[in-house]
């Protein structure tokens, strides 16, 4: 599902060594596994309209509270969660500057957010290119607040109120310089989603390195195309959970391995063209655990 303005970035999780990474076409090994509690949040005024312009709007936020892991079942199968336990969204408080009366009351709604399942395939591994297939199931486990008879209450939602199932492909490759082991993975999904939303497609791009094996650098793009063919608009765009939004989206990530076990990990995102996602910076930080 729908989750930031990036999406894929809390689905990359990155190891200490390039034979072992989280993400990409590489899965674990039997027993092994990494598991991260991460920060993530985005607040924005204004958001991008269906021409790709900005309006502004009050100003809302989200921030999530998540546990990911990834857990190898063998040395060709992954199991994966992503679980956001806690999901706040709200409004602020908005005051006329003609009259000094409220407009709009500030509102805010907690919950679980929506949570995703998934497992993945090493199709291709040991190899200088590895490939995997991918399936995630996004449950609609967030909470809806919307009164469709009172324009004055700002939506607030923690989900977007549908199951979907997105499948793909990823390759990936590896190559040391020394200190240097960089990275590199380019993948494919397909988003088949219910209740009115329209499918996607996706391509998602990913290069980076590992120095020292303790400090990861990563950039990550991503391109989300809607195919248009569903018909349910929500909030048109002034939501993080916008029916038929599209982007191109970047990622700056940074990890850093305190341990052979433990790491702490940052990342900021944006977009270079959108249309309707809030137009404003997403950012998260986490702590991961390698087993």
């Amino acid at each position: 599902m729908k989750i930031s303005v990036f999406i894929i970035g809390m689905l990359c999780a990155i190891l200490s060594t390039t034979q072992s990474y989280a993400g990409g076409g590489w899965v674990h090994a039997k027993g092994k596994g990494y598991f991260k509690i991460g920060q993530w949040w985005v607040i924005a005024d204004k958001h991008y309209i269906d021409d790709g312009s900005t309006d502004p709007n009050t100003t809302i936020g989200t921030f999530n509270t998540s546990f990911y892991g990834e857990y190898g079942l063998s040395d060709k199968w992954d199991v994966n969660l992503y679980f956001p336990f806690f999901s706040r969204s709200f409004n602020n408080e908005e005051v006329s500057l003609a009259t000094g009366q409220v407009d709009r009351e500030g509102r805010a709604v907690n919950s679980i957010g929506d949570m995703d399942i998934g497992i993945k395939y090493g199709l291709i591994q040991n190899k200088p290119i590895v490939l995997s297939a991918h399936l995630w199931l996004g449950l609609p486990t967030g909470k809806s607040d919307v009164d469709l008879d009172d324009n004055s209450k700002v939506p607030l939602l923690t989900g977007d109120g549908e199951f979907n199932q997105r499948v793909g492909l990823t390759a990936s490759t590896a190559r040391s310089f020394g200190k240097f082991n960089t990275f590199v993975s380019l993948g494919l999904e397909f988003n088949n989603r219910t209740n009115g939303f329209s499918d996607e497609t996706r391509v998602n791009f990913e290069l980076g390195a590992v120095i020292n094996e303790k400090l990861i650098l990563a950039y990550k793009l991503q391109w989300l195309n809607s195919l248009n063919n569903g018909n349910a608009s929500i909030e048109n765009g002034a939501s993080i959970f916008s029916n038929n939004a599209e982007y191109v989206g970047y990622t700056y990530e940074i990890a850093y391995n305190l341990t052979d076990r433990v790491g702490l990990t940052a990342n900021y995102s944006s977009v270079y063209s959108a249309k309707l996602i809030l137009a404003s910076p997403a950012y998260s930080f986490g702590v991961y655990f390698n087993l």
